[in-house]
This record gives structure tokens, sequence and C-alpha cells, in this order.
């Protein structure tokens, strides 16, 4: 369903969606300039996790995801702790697990899509 590239910007989608929910649940305000700031730490480890093959040779499988989600997670927070000289655990926490929901999560929905698709058109048949 995803090519490459469609999966690259499904993950950026995602990590931009996870940096507004964040931003809007401690009231900051809602400029681009602030977004981007909160992002890109994040979409720094996302970058780093496009590097490694796992990611290219299948982006939109569940282990690609679970790659995506670590490095991006990873990264991320450690780029916040050296920019910020803190990095709450539930801050990391909270981190993990948004970010799970909205990188594993859009791959869950296109392999559900997929496997419909394929069902339709095996019983057309």
């Amino acid at each position: 369903m995803f090519s490459r590239r469609g999966a690259v910007v499904a993950d950026v989608v995602a990590v931009v969606v996870f940096a507004a929910i964040g931003r809007m649940s401690h009231a900051e305000a809602g400029s681009v300039v602030g977004l981007a700031g909160t992002a890109l730490p994040f979409l720094a480890g996302a970058a780093v996790a496009w590097a490694t093959p796992w990611v290219r040779a299948e982006p939109v499988s569940f282990r690609a995801g679970l790659v995506v989600v670590a490095l991006t997670a990873g990264v991320g927070c450690l780029l916040r702790w050296a920019f910020l000289g803190r990095l709450p655990l539930s801050f990391a926490i909270v981190t993990v697990v948004a970010l799970a929901v909205l990188l594993l999560g859009w791959r869950g929905v296109s392999a559900a899509v997929v496997r419909v698709q394929a069902a339709r058109e095996t019983s057309r048949g």
C-alpha cells in the first residue's frame, strides 16, 4: 500500500503530530518555529532509523516500525537531554508510548488494508 516515499512521509507526519500534541498538552504557543524546535530532535532520530537497512528494506513492516520507534525516541530524547540538560523519566516514557502508537499505528492500519484488499481479490477469483 505504501511506497518507501509514502512511508517516510507517514513517519514524518507521525513525529510532527507527536510534537504538536506535546506542545498543546503543555499550552505552548502554536508557532511553526516552536513546533519545528520540538519536532527536530525526533525527526533527526527518524532520519537515523531510515538510514538503517532494516527500515529501508521493508519500511512498512512491524520490525521496521520497532526500529523507527526505538531510534526516533532514543535519539530524540538524547538530543533533548543534550540541549536542555535534563530528561525527566516521565517524558521519556510518554515519548516512547506516544511514538509507538503513532509509528506502529499507521503500519498496522496499512497491513490491515492490504489484507482486506488481498482477501477481496482472492474471493473475486
